[in-house]
């Protein structure tokens, strides 16, 4: 789909020929915000989008971003129905605060100012801010757990977002399944934000008009890896075509199957992975000794990831404990990713000799 008239059919603005995503890998995410300032740096500038992080890594357990989206509603109920959603605020999103740098740096009071942030939305001290619950964990003493979630827009194959909005101003290109926001047909009413059950859509108060990511498709479009993925330096990124059955990207989830996405019971399809994390830190046995088992219950983790998750994460210490013992295992090789190219495969030119 490149431009639909405003009374399209919605099965026409989903239409779209091969579909892009993602894989992240939880085990290895350690929480660092470069994807975070990548994506800030470059789509959120202009003003009214300070509040915005179209691309963010939050703790979980936590609040998360949007704050307590998770209780927000959204997406569609089992026999298919779109559920009710709520509106974010600017708070939810992060508030925008300000500082007294004028009172610290220039008004010559010494040690009797230091710097604060003021909310943007009260005028008063923050009650809650982006990574406000940073680090902080759950699970009982000694084995405390917490670990980070990379979240953005899940460019849905059955997009609510698209289906809410009156205007079609959201729709998927055909090229690439990417859903964008066509800004010059957005009235503002989001309906799209309310719909979307990741909360991932954000409103500008400023332009009074949605906005969200648009997964970098101008690079893209140019064979190179959206900002988030290519400076992640963990390597916790894999991104391509779904459809590429030479890819990272396709063995994992549809030949593997082991990278499953968020909340799979809203009902949308996202198109963005996740292996799963599986014990990246042991726990304590009740004697004090390190145990070959994971701090992080099944329970909290089929919350996030659905039953499937199970059956995963013991197919990963399987593949694991194989390759420990100098067996030979794909999921393993896939996962370590030594050579950072093979993560991107038709999206690892170089951006610094492109024109984005």
């Amino acid at each position: 789909m490149a431009f639909a008239p405003r009374g399209a059919p919605k099965e026409e603005l989903l239409r779209h020929d091969r579909q892009v995503g993602n894989i992240i890998d939880l085990n290895k995410c350690m929480g660092c915000q470069t994807c975070t300032q990548a994506c800030k740096s470059l789509w959120t500038t202009r003003e009214g989008t300070e509040h915005m992080r179209w691309m963010n890594v939050t703790t979980f357990p936590g609040a998360g971003y949007p704050r307590e989206y998770e209780k927000m509603g959204g997406g569609y109920a089992k026999d298919g129905t779109p559920t009710p959603g709520k509106l974010t605020t600017l708070a939810d999103v992060g508030d925008n605060f300000t500082f007294n740098h004028a009172d610290v740096f220039f008004a010559g009071k010494g040690q009797s100012v230091h710097l604060k942030p003021t909310s943007a939305v009260t005028g008063e001290d923050p009650k809650w801010g982006y990574n406000w619950d940073e680090d902080e964990g759950d699970g009982d003493w000694p084995n405390g757990y917490y670990f980070y979630l990379p979240r953005k827009c899940y460019h849905c194959a059955d997009a609510p977002c698209l289906k809410a909005c009156t205007h079609n101003a959201l729709y998927k290109r055909a090229e690439d399944g990417i859903v964008v926001l066509d800004q010059e047909r957005c009235n503002g009413d989001r309906l799209c934000v309310e719909a979307c059950p990741y909360k991932a859509i954000y409103y500008n108060p400023v332009s009074q008009k949605s906005e969200k990511c648009v997964m970098c498709y101008p690079r893209v479009e140019q064979g190179i890896a959206p900002a988030c993925d290519r400076q992640c330096p963990g390597r916790t990124r894999m991104f391509g075509y779904l459809d590429d059955k030479e890819s990272d990207l396709y063995k994992l989830i549809h030949v593997h199957k082991v990278a499953l996405p968020l909340h799979p019971e809203y009902g949308t399809e996202p198109n963005v992975f996740y292996i799963p994390p599986f014990d990246t830190t042991r726990a304590f046995a009740e004697d004090g000794s390190i145990t070959d088992e994971g701090r992080v219950e099944a329970e909290v983790l089929i919350t996030l990831f659905g039953p499937d998750v199970v059956p995963v994460i013991a197919r990963l210490k399987a593949e694991r404990a194989r390759r420990q013992k100098g067996e030979p295992s794909e999921i393993m090789d896939l996962l370590i990713g030594r050579n950072f190219w093979d993560r991107f495969k038709d999206f690892s030119n170089d951006p610094l000799q492109e024109a984005v």
